[in-house]
């Protein structure tokens, strides 16, 4: 018998609306690939989403980490996405596992992130891909 892939799944709470309806899109697609979600963490925007990552990495065979990344008036968003996204990246590798980006953004619009809600479930799709490719 095959062993279950266990997930965990890092989400932000910023602009909360969108990012909760992607968890539920991820804890869906999850659950229909045959994988478990194990831990749930809320981190209050996608900077901090790195010290989620790597605060679970050890109990699960993989992660979802969350976000959207909304364009505001300043290049902000730009910093925080290029930041998070190197850093997710760098914890995947060190441990060796894999990490599913369903972050949005950056240089998008509120509509813009709620039409790319589904890209939770691409998300978990990859992370499920690469348990079973290297075997977690």
């Amino acid at each position: 018998m095959k062993e279950e892939i266990k997930i965990g799944i890092v989400v932000s709470e910023f602009n909360y609306d969108i990012t909760m309806m992607m968890l539920e899109r991820a804890k869906e697609h999850a659950d229909f690939l045959g994988a478990k979600v194990v831990k749930i963490l809320k981190v209050p925007g996608v900077f901090e989403i790195p010290l989620g990552v790597k605060s679970i990495m050890k109990n699960v065979d993989g992660v979802v980490a969350i976000g959207t990344v909304i364009q505001g008036e300043t290049k902000h968003d730009e910093v925080v996405m290029h930041n998070a996204c190197r850093k997710i990246m760098d914890l995947s590798v060190e441990y060796g596992k894999p990490v599913g980006l369903a972050i949005t953004g950056h240089g998008i619009t509120r509509l813009q992130a709620e039409e790319r809600i589904d890209r939770a479930k691409d998300a978990v799709e990859a992370v499920v891909k690469m348990c079973r490719l290297l075997k977690c």
